[in-house]
C-alpha cells in the first residue's frame, strides 16, 4: 500500500481495502495493460481483467497511489460506446523511470524511459568505444546517473542493449566482434557493478539489441497486436533477428536463438566471420549497400546514416536503385526462409531494412511471397519499425519488467 492517509469514511475505506486485497494479483496485469495502451479507460481495464468494476477501481487507485498511473476524474467515452462514460487511465508523467543504455559499433547513448515507452531524457552520445567493456559501461552509466540527478526522478532499474548475442544464464557477450570486446565478457555483471557504483537503485539487465527492438515494437510500436512477431534489422553493422511468441521474447535454451544474420542468401558472396559465405550479415547491412552502390564509406557519419541518406536523397541515381534492388532481393530471400520455418503473423524491419521497405515495398513483398509457402497462401504483413530509439526503449522494458510483474514488491 502507499501509506497515504485515507480521507474516506472508515467503512468505505475498509471496503476499498478488501476489494484491493482481492484484486492485488491483478496489479501487475493492470499496469501492463495501461503500459501497453490496451486499457485507456477503467471500463476497458475491468473487462480485460475480468473483475468487478469496484475491484478494478481499487486496483487503479492503488497504481495511482504508487505514482505509476493517473486516473482522470473527468470521464470520457470512446466513440460509439453506450452507458456512463468511464474514467480515463494514463501513465503518470512525473512517475519513476528506467535507465536505458545502448552500445553499438559507432558509439553509446543513455536515456531515461518512463512507462508507456516514453523517453523522458537523453544524454549526448559518444562516438568512441573502448575495447574494455568496463570503461564503456562506466561512461554510459555515469551519463545516465547525471540525467537522474538533473531530473530528480526515481530509478526502478537499468537495462543495456548490445550488438551481440548474450548467453544465458550468465549474461556473457557471445560474439561482440564489432565492438572488439573479448568473447565471453560478463557484460551483465559488469553493467550491474557500474550501476551499483553509481548509487542507482534497482536491478540491472543486458540483452541483444535486436531482441530489444522486437520487445519495444511489440509493446509500443509496429508489432502491437501481433501474436508471433518476427523482427529483422540492420543497424550500424551486421543483421540481427528476434522472435516474440505470445508476448514474450523467444531466446532459445541459452539466449542465442534467431541468429538470422548467418542465413546464406548469396552462396558465392562475401566471406562472413562465421566461416561461411554470403550470409545476410555481410550481404544486407549498410556496408554491403554502400559497396553495391559503388560508394566509398566515409568517416563523417555512421554507415547506417550514410546508407539511409543515399537512399533518401539519391534514389534517382541508377546505381543506388540497383543497389536497393540487390539488397531487397537478398533480404527477401532470407525472410522467405524464416517465414517457412517460423510462420509469423507479422514481420517488422528495423534500421536500413525499414528504409529498403519504404523504397521498394512491392518488390520486397513479392520476393517473400514468391519464395515462401506460407507467403503464397495469403501473405504476411511486412512493416517498418515505428519507434524512435527502439533499442533504448527495449532496454528500459527489461528494467520495467519486475515492476510490471509485481508493482508493490518492486517499489516497496
Amino acid at each position: 500500500m502507499s501509506g497515504k492517509a485515507d480521507p474516506r469514511p472508515a467503512g468505505e475505506g475498509i471496503t476499498s481495502r478488501t476489494r484491493l486485497d482481492r484484486g492485488r494479483g491483478a496489479l501487475g496485469p493492470a499496469l501492463e495493460l495501461v503500459h501497453t495502451g490496451r486499457a485507456p479507460t477503467r471500463a476497458v481495464l475491468t473487462a480485460e481483467l475480468g473483475v468487478t468494476r469496484a475491484t478494478a477501481g481499487a486496483v487503479a487507485a492503488e497504481l495511482e497511489a504508487l505514482g505509476l498511473i493517473r486516473v482522470d476524474a473527468r470521464p470520457g467515452a470512446a466513440a460509439g460506446s453506450q452507458g456512463r462514460p468511464s474514467h480515463r487511465l494514463s501513465i503518470a508523467e512525473d512517475g519513476p523511470v528506467a535507465l536505458a543504455a545502448q552500445v553499438h559499433s559507432d558509439g553509446f547513448r543513455a536515456a531515461l524511459v518512463g512507462l508507456g515507452g516514453r523517453i523522458v531524457a537523453t544524454a549526448p552520445g559518444s562516438e568512441v568505444i573502448d575495447a574494455d567493456p568496463a570503461k564503456v559501461l562506466g561512461s554510459v552509466v555515469a551519463a545516465g546517473a547525471e540525467l537522474l540527478r538533473e531530473t530528480g526522478r526515481r530509478c526502478v532499474g537499468a537495462g543495456l542493449s548490445v550488438p551481440s548475442a548474450v548467453a544465458e544464464p550468465e549474461g556473457l557477450v557471445f560474439s561482440p566482434l564489432r565492438l572488439a570486446w573479448p568473447t565471453g565478457a560478463p557484460v551483465r555483471e559488469i553493467f550491474a557493478e557500474q550501476v551499483r557504483a553509481a548509487g542507482l537503485d534497482g536491478p540491472a539487465f543486458a540483452a541483444n539489441d535486436v531482441n530489444l527492438v522486437a520487445l519495444a515494437e511489440h509493446r509500443h510500436g509496429a508489432g502491437r497486436g501481433s501474436r508471433d512477431l518476427l523482427c529483422v534489422a540492420t543497424g550500424h553493422r551486421g543483421v540481427g533477428g528476434a522472435l516474440v511468441l505470445d508476448g514474450r521474447l523467444h531466446t532459445g535454451s541459452s539466449g542465442l536463438a534467431l541468429e538470422v544474420g548467418h542465413l546464406a542468401v548469396n552462396p558465392g558472396g562475401r566471406p562472413c566471420y562465421c566461416g561461411s559465405r554470403g550470409c545476410l550479415d555481410v550481404e544486407a547491412d549498410p556496408l554491403a549497400f554502400l559497396t553495391a552502390a559503388g560508394r566509398e564509406p566515409g568517416p563523417e557519419m555512421s554507415l547506417l546514416k550514410q546508407a539511409d541518406t543515399l537512399i533518401h536523397e539519391h534514389y534517382d541515381d541508377p546505381a543506388v536503385r540497383a543497389a536497393v534492388a540487390t539488397l531487397v532481393d537478398r533480404l527477401g530471400l532470407g525472410l522467405a526462409g524464416l517465414v517457412n520455418i517460423l510462420n509469423p503473423d507479422r514481420i517488422i524491419l528495423g534500421g536500413l531494412h525499414g528504409t529498403l521497405l519504404d523504397a521498394a515495398p512491392d518488390r520486397l513483398r513479392a520476393v517473400v511471397a514468391d519464395r515462401s509457402l506460407w507467403g503464397r497462401s495469403g501473405g504476411v504483413p511486412i512493416l517498418a519499425c515505428t519507434l524512435d530509439h527502439n533499442s533504448l526503449v527495449g532496454a528500459a522494458e527489461l528494467a520495467w519488467q519486475p515492476v510490471l510483474d509485481d508493482p508493490l514488491g518492486a517499489l516497496a
